[in-house]
């Protein structure tokens, strides 16, 4: 049942790319209708897919599925945008893509599982000590609403965050676990401390309210929103899929709840997709009204809803209603965002505070999975790939950084001891 699932999720991925109903590459939405329209060719169009997408399946979404058993969503969709784009959108092109998308699906878990199961038989086997590369992140994911309301409100707003977060942090400390007649409740103390947190910054955003008429972007763009709506069906189905993949806990939407997912922690890392889903909403709503493209996960909560709902039946059906409900209210989405500026701004800097927070939880935790396969010089491999990556102009994503050179360790430390240079820790 599983590999269906993916099975599924490759092909409609792949699917609605070559049909232009959605793409998940946020930077490639906005080219879709160049291409629709007819003002760029489908040869330009995968050049540009495949030039946007390749290097984060590689560097991004493969290394971040390795460190643990969970796949990163973007090794499947971004791979199935570049399928999508590739084969001619024609009838028989459109059925090329869902027989490709789905072998592909399959092949990522395939493979991943097998790359896992070849790292058993080395001398030295390091996948164990992968799994240190998202403790930093465990830890470290609530601070990310402290940090984006210091992006938005400056650094004093900010750290009143970060105190009243840190609070709720230790008094759930204290606390927990409560007591209920027989039963108790544990309160996690990263949940309460990212709950206060968005409650903060939500407060702050919310009273920026523009007085001013906008743009209304759903008016303008009313062909396109009728568009993204013909094709809610085949949306609905795959956020469905989606949901349950995720409830199978088979894929994550972002390694922050990767992560937490992989340490059993599903309610922490339903609570951080859904904080994920608000800062997108903006970019998904904007881009989906002007563009007429959608993304195959919508604005990203089928994730939180696979994660709270353990029951794949039940989460399939939820994400399918979800998905809908998107695409139904997307207009009125728009003019809200009009009204409350400060809530468009919050969805950027959150997810500019997650990739903040991520570019330095994911080194530490780099760092410490690779000095855990060799001490000393773990440190040593990550600190110098780390600055050359910086020297060569990131050709590498900076929150890459830390798995692909844990992983260039785990490989270096095998050929080392073949050659007689390392010698495995007692």
């Amino acid at each position: 049942m599983e590999m269906i699932i993916v099975a599924a999720i490759g092909v409609l991925g792949a699917v609605m790319a070559n049909k232009g109903i959605a793409v998940f590459n946020d930077g490639l939405r906005p080219i879709m209708p160049e291409n629709l329209e007819g003002r760029m060719s489908r040869k330009e169009l995968a050049a540009t897919a495949f030039a946007m997408s390749f290097g984060l399946v590689i560097g991004f979404g493969i290394p971040f599925s390795l460190t643990s058993s969970i796949v990163l969503i973007h090794s499947i969709f971004l791979g199935t945008d570049i399928i999508g784009t590739f084969t001619p959108s024609d009838n028989k092109g459109t059925i090329l893509a869902g027989i490709l998308g789905g072998l592909y699906g399959i092949g990522i878990v395939r493979g991943l599982e097998a790359v896992v199961n070849l790292f058993e038989y080395l001398p030295v086997n390091f996948i164990e000590s992968l799994g240190e590369v998202g403790n930093p992140v465990v830890v470290s994911f609530a601070v990310f609403p402290a940090l984006a309301t210091a992006y938005q409100f400056g650094v004093k707003k900010g750290l009143l965050n970060l105190v009243i977060s840190l609070l709720a942090r230790q008094i759930a400390v204290i606390v927990s676990p409560i007591s209920l007649g027989t039963a108790s409740i544990s309160l996690n103390t990263e949940g309460m401390a990212l709950i206060a947190g968005m409650i903060v910054l939500l407060f702050f955003a919310i009273r920026e309210k523009s007085e001013e008429e906008g743009v209304d972007l759903a008016s303008v763009f009313a062909e396109r929103v009728s568009r993204i709506r013909k094709n809610i069906v085949i949306l609905m189905l795959t956020g469905g899929l989606v949901a349950a993949a995720t409830s199978y806990t088979i894929i994550a939407g972002d390694p922050i709840s990767l992560n937490l997912a992989a340490e059993g922690n599903f309610v922490d890392a339903g609570f951080t997709a859904l904080a994920r889903g608000i800062g997108f909403i903006p970019l998904i709503a904007s881009t989906a009204i002007a563009t007429g493209v959608y993304g195959p996960v919508g604005m990203t909560f089928v994730f939180a809803i696979g994660f709270f709902i353990k029951n794949p039946l039940i989460a399939f059906i939820a994400g399918t209603l979800m998905m809908g409900l998107e695409v139904i209210v997307l207009d009125k989405l728009g003019n809200t965002l009009d009204k409350y500026p400060g809530i468009r701004s919050a969805g950027d800097n959150i997810r500019n505070a997650m990739t903040a927070l991520l570019e330095v939880a994911l080194l530490v935790g780099g760092m410490n999975a690779a000095n855990a396969i060799a001490p000393g010089l773990g440190f040593f491999v990550v600190a110098g790939l780390f600055i050359l990556n910086e020297i060569a102009g990131r050709p590498i994503v900076k929150m890459a950084v830390g798995p692909v050179a844990a992983i260039v360790v785990g490989i270096l430390v095998n050929i080392l001891n073949i050659i007689g240079l390392f010698n495995i820790p007692a």
